[in-house]
C-alpha cells in the first residue's frame, strides 16, 4: 500500500483539491468541497477513540463506522441537498485515494444517503398562457430588426408540443422529422443517449413546414437538407445554447408574459407545461414517462401529483362548497 496511508487526512484534501483543480471547478466550488471535506473530516476525528484533530487524523482510521457516524452528525443539522453533496465529495475523495492506492477501497457506499425529493414541475401560469404566448410570436413585430415568426414559433411549438429539453432541439436535424403526412414524428436524441420518437399533430406539422419554407426562401434550398440543423439562428447557422435561450426569453417578453415563468425554468417551462397538460387530459405516468425520455417513472408520477393537487384546489374554491360549509355548525366545520 502506499506510504501516504498513514498521512493526515487535511493534507490528502489538499492534493485531491489541487488534483480536481485541472478540471477548473469554480471558486465557489472549490470552496465547497473543502469545507464539505473538513467539516466530515474533523467529526470523524472526535469519533475515533481517542478523538484526533484534524491534522493528527489519518485516512487509514476512516473506516465505514466512523465515516457512518460522522454523517450521521453531519447530517443532523443539515438540509437533504447539503447532506447529499458532501456524501458526493466524499466519494470522489475516496475514488481518488483508491486511484493513487493511498487507501485499498472506498467506505461510502457503506454510508446511507438520504433520499433526495423529486423536483417539482414548473409550467407556464395561467391557463392560456401557452395559447397567448403562440399566438404572440406568430405576428410579425415590427420592433424587431429581422422577425422571423416562423422559426420562432416552431422552437416554441416544439418545445410545447413534443416536451423538447434544450440540449434535444439543439440536436435536432432537418431530417428528425419523418413518417408519413398526418402520420409525423420526430427522432430524439435523449439525455443518456437514449433515443426516442415523439409523434407530433397536424398543428405542430404544419408550423415546421412553414418554418422550413420560410428558411429555404431566405437561405436556399441546400439549407434544408436532411442533414442540416433543424433550428438555425438569422444567418442560417446552427442555432447554439445561448442564442435559444435568447430567443426563448425574447418571446416572453414579445407575449407580455415574463411574469407567469417560473423563476429558473424558462425554456424548461416549456417542457413542464406540455407534461402538466398531458397530465390533466388523462396521461398516465408510464405515457408521460416515454413521451418526455424520462429514465424513472417517478418522475413522471410528479405531473400525475401536481394535476391531483390542482385539482383538489378547484374543488376547494368551488363557491357551492364554501356555500355548503357554511351551513354547517361552528363545531362541525
Amino acid at each position: 500500500m502506499h506510504d501516504k496511508q498513514d498521512e493526515s487526512v487535511s493534507r490528502l484534501i489538499e492534493e485531491f483539491l489541487t488534483a480536481r483543480a485541472t478540471r477548473k471547478p469554480s471558486p465557489h466550488t472549490l470552496a465547497a468541497y473543502r469545507r464539505d471535506l473538513r467539516t466530515v473530516a474533523t467529526l470523524a476525528g472526535e469519533t475515533v477513540t481517542p478523538p484526533l484533530p484534524l491534522d493528527d487524523l489519518t485516512v487509514e482510521a476512516l473506516s465505514p463506522r466512523v465515516m457512518r457516524a460522522a454523517f450521521a452528525r453531519f447530517a443532523a443539522a443539515r438540509a437533504v441537498a447539503s447532506v447529499h453533496r458532501a456524501w458526493s465529495t466524499w466519494n470522489s475523495f475516496f475514488t481518488f485515494l483508491v486511484a493513487e492506492a493511498v487507501v485499498p477501497g472506498n467506505p461510502m457506499p457503506a454510508v446511507g444517503r438520504p433520499r433526495t425529493p423529486l423536483p417539482q414541475p414548473k409550467p407556464l401560469r395561467g391557463e392560456d398562457t401557452p395559447e397567448e404566448l403562440l399566438a404572440a410570436v406568430a405576428r410579425e413585430d415590427g420592433r424587431q430588426r429581422d422577425p422571423w415568426p416562423q422559426r420562432d414559433l416552431a422552437v416554441l411549438a416544439l418545445a410545447l408540443c413534443a416536451g423538447l429539453r434544450l440540449s434535444e432541439l439543439l440536436a435536432l436535424r432537418v431530417g428528425s422529422v419523418v413518417g408519413r403526412e398526418g402520420e409525423r414524428r420526430v427522432d430524439v436524441a435523449g439525455k443518456g443517449g437514449r433515443p426516442r420518437a415523439v409523434p407530433i399533430e397536424v398543428g405542430l406539422e404544419r408550423v415546421l413546414a412553414e418554418y422550413l419554407e420560410s428558411r429555404r426562401r431566405r437561405f436556399g434550398a441546400r439549407s434544408v437538407r436532411p442533414d442540416s440543423p433543424l433550428l438555425v439562428d438569422r444567418r442560417g447557422e446552427a442555432l447554439r445554447r445561448g442564442g435559444l435561450q435568447y430567443l426563448v426569453e425574447s418571446c416572453y417578453r414579445r407575449a407580455g408574459i415574463g411574469d407567469r415563468v417560473p423563476r429558473g425554468a424558462r425554456l424548461h417551462a416549456l417542457r413542464h407545461t406540455f407534461a402538466t397538460r398531458l397530465a390533466e387530459d388523462g396521461a398516465s405516468a408510464a405515457e408521460i414517462m416515454r413521451l418526455l425520455g424520462h429514465a424513472s417513472l417517478a418522475s413522471s408520477q410528479t405531473y400525475i401529483e401536481v394535476t391531483a393537487g390542482q385539482q383538489r384546489d378547484a374543488v376547494r374554491a368551488n363557491r357551492t362548497n364554501r356555500a355548503l360549509a357554511a351551513l354547517l355548525p361552528a363545531d362541525e366545520r
